[in-house]
């Protein structure tokens, strides 16, 4: 595995976004497939010892993943990811917020406008997201839940996903 890969997180409360900007030491069809296959994001998605659960996935646009992040105490948080945009290889646009097991988005929670763009160079790809908050108590309520920490490990775990 390349060692030293490139990894930026930022917040910027000013605008209400994260951004984030992340190397991987694989071509951009694998990194792809791992953001876009149920299969393969059940895998790495959840920081461990947490779990990632696909109920449904339905990668195009105006299509959906419904997921279940199981703590290990065994407490379930569901989460509706809905595609607006989608260019193969490229970039997906996606609104992501909290739900219950059914997909009915928790009006109360968080949600957040998620920009991811790939792109390759000679032996990596190049993983950039952004996500943007309707407002900043949005953002602090991410922030305060740990999620750097939380996607950093996830990422991690793509790392190993992509390395085996």
């Amino acid at each position: 595995m390349k060692s030293n890969l490139l990894m930026n997180f930022s917040v910027d409360r000013e605008n209400n976004k994260i951004n984030v900007e992340r190397e991987f030491a694989a071509p951009i069809s694998n990194v792809w497939a791992a953001w876009t296959k149920s299969e393969l994001l059940d895998q790495w998605w959840a920081p461990k010892p947490c779990e990632a659960r696909t109920k449904i996935m339905d990668f195009k646009e105006g299509g959906y993943w419904l997921y279940a992040m199981i703590i290990p105490d065994g407490t379930v948080h569901w989460s509706k990811v809905e595609f607006k945009s989608i260019v193969q290889l490229k970039k997906f646009v996606s609104q992501v917020a909290f739900c219950d097991e059914d997909g009915n988005i928790n009006l109360a929670a968080t949600k957040s406008l998620w920009t991811n763009e790939f792109s390759e160079r000679a032996n990596s790809t190049i993983v950039s997201v952004e996500l943007k908050f309707d407002q900043l108590s949005d953002l602090e309520m991410l922030v305060a839940m740990n999620f750097k920490d939380g996607f950093t490990s996830a990422l991690e775990n793509l790392d190993k996903l992509l390395n085996s």
